[in-house]
């Protein structure tokens, strides 16, 4: 099977489905983006430990790596490697003492896994022919919010109440909290309203 390495390009809710999130990897040598849409906990726990963040117990795909390793297991890498009825389908590449083993996953689960190892990301090439597209401008990647969701918060950045540096150190003291408390869904929305101020005008 031919497979393409990829890459996370980014996460942002997903304007077509209510509650999920579209996951966009790149390909790592080549301009092909595929979007994968994918559930709220699952694109959480992919964020926080792209951003470094570490619950205080861990999350379910921490649990995975560790029970993983605790059998002398490793991660070799993880394969999006089917598209049928427009559902994707991944493998995870497992070594370890009683040799390779091919356990079925989905690619949210797979890529939660596999950046928690460490290990590289691959797309089959017939998935990638199928699915994914080449945007024409930067105007074709999904931003990290929707339109609705980022005008609000540029009319409160022009607020003079607070500098914007202020407000950074109070969302990521808020962050912290929200991580401490084991509120991950306010933290996703805490860690992405961060992110639009630190990467805004």
């Amino acid at each position: 099977m031919d497979k393409v390495l990829v890459d996370i390009l980014g996460i942002s809710p997903s304007p077509s489905s209510p509650g999920a999130y579209a996951l966009i990897l790149k390909e790592a040598d080549g301009e092909r983006r595929l979007p994968i849409i994918i559930g709220q906990f699952e694109a959480q726990a992919i964020a926080l430990e792209l951003e470094g963040i570490k619950p205080p117990r861990p999350l379910t795909h921490d649990l995975v790596k560790n029970v993983l390793e605790t059998l002398g297991n490793s991660l070799a890498e993880v394969v999006i490697n089917e598209l049928r009825d427009g559902t994707f389908y991944a493998r995870l590449a497992v070594e370890g003492a009683s040799g390779s083993h091919e356990i079925d996953s989905r690619p949210s689960d797979a890529i939660a896994v596999a950046i928690r190892f460490g290990v590289p990301i691959y797309v089959s090439e017939e998935v990638m022919e199928e699915a994914s597209f080449i945007p024409e401008n930067e105007e074709d990647v999904p931003p990290p919010t929707s339109k609705s969701e980022e005008r609000p918060k540029k009319s409160k950045e022009k607020s003079p109440a607070l500098s914007k540096e202020a407000k950074i150190q109070q969302l990521q003291k808020d962050l912290n909290d929200a991580v401490a408390r084991e509120d991950y869904e306010r933290a996703a929305k805490l860690r992405d309203e961060l992110r639009r101020l630190q990467m805004g005008d």
